[in-house]
């Protein structure tokens, strides 16, 4: 069995006898010699280049991809008999570290004080003596009730942080449950559970039933005090609202690491939306143990079992 492994990404997964591995270019036209492949993994491979080898790759019976959300690998166009697995667990603690940084940036006026820094100005308002709840102001976690929105992985490695920190956390997801330890609602009951958030922290990934999630229906919901975060997927939020809500001073402030539309286009309106802080798309970009995970699939899908983190298609 050939498995194609991408060179955007150091690999040295230890295979099994008769598993024969070999690197490609991500960017590339998988090569002609190589287009017997029976196991494709991906990481970083633009659209083109994935629906090119789901046309090119004829023995093709399993993807892994390495990334959490396997929407670019589902859109690519890979035959229904394809199994396509996720990189769900790779990025737990990446994205847990970066929606942390994110959070505490918006708490903690960052934004506010780099800008006094360029003027080269002490910024007396963001320091010196504070009252630990500010009237009308969220800026610190000791006692922030956080809303974790798309209870996976991610979220529950996050969420004792947080908690951790002295935050008051709770999950929404589909349906209602204690999930890790921390109570969870049911999506059906989250416009009243908005209304006692302090910082939403968005965690969804992309399908039809996750776009614009965050609309300006839940916008209107949260207290104007309130903070969201997204570091799930850019289509879970509808940015027109977002935007709205930040130049009409209707939320606090957002930081959003993901966008409809990646690279955010040099015209849009969210570049100079107020008290909005965006990151290109770096909470996750670095799984940790892939290694493992492809060793773990491929001895049960040669072994026929169930591979872990099979994608409903």
């Amino acid at each position: 069995m050939k498995m194609l492994l991408p060179t955007s990404t150091p690999l040295t997964p230890e295979l099994p006898a008769g598993v024969v591995a070999a690197a490609y270019d991500v960017t590339d036209a998988i090569p002609a010699e190589h287009r017997d492949a029976e196991v494709l993994v991906v990481w970083g491979n633009p659209g083109d280049a994935l629906a090119a080898a789901a046309r090119d790759l004829p023995r093709l019976r399993w993807v892994q991809t390495l990334a959490a959300g396997p929407d670019a690998v589902l859109a690519a166009g890979f035959a229904d008999d394809v199994v396509v697995t996720s990189g769900v667990g790779l990025h737990n603690a990446t994205v847990t570290e970066h929606a942390l940084a994110l959070i505490l940036a918006l708490m903690r006026r960052v934004p506010a004080a780099l800008a006094a820094q360029a003027e080269h100005r002490w910024a007396d308002e963001l320091g010196g003596l504070q009252p630990l709840r500010p009237e009308g102001a969220v800026t610190s976690l000791v006692g922030a009730r956080v809303l974790l929105w798309g209870f996976g992985g991610i979220a529950q490695t996050l969420a004792p942080v947080l908690t951790a920190l002295g935050a008051t956390v709770r999950g929404a997801a589909r349906s209602a449950g204690t999930r890790a330890g921390f109570d969870v609602v049911a999506e059906a009951d989250l416009d009243a559970e908005l209304a006692a958030t302090d910082v939403l922290v968005m965690i969804l990934p992309a399908t039809p039933a996750t776009e614009k999630a965050l609309d300006a229906a839940r916008l209107a919901a949260l207290p104007a005090h309130a903070y969201v975060v997204n570091v799930g997927r850019g289509t879970t939020v509808d940015e027109d609202a977002l935007l709205a809500a930040l130049t009409e001073g209707r939320i606090a402030g957002a930081a959003i690491d993901v966008t409809a539309v990646e690279p955010l286009p040099a015209e849009s309106p969210l570049w100079g939306a107020p008290n909005l802080l965006i990151t290109p798309h770096g909470a996750g970009g670095r799984p940790v143990n892939a290694d493992a995970l492809i060793e773990a699939n491929v001895a049960a899908f040669l072994a026929g079992r169930g591979l872990v983190n099979v994608v409903e298609r």
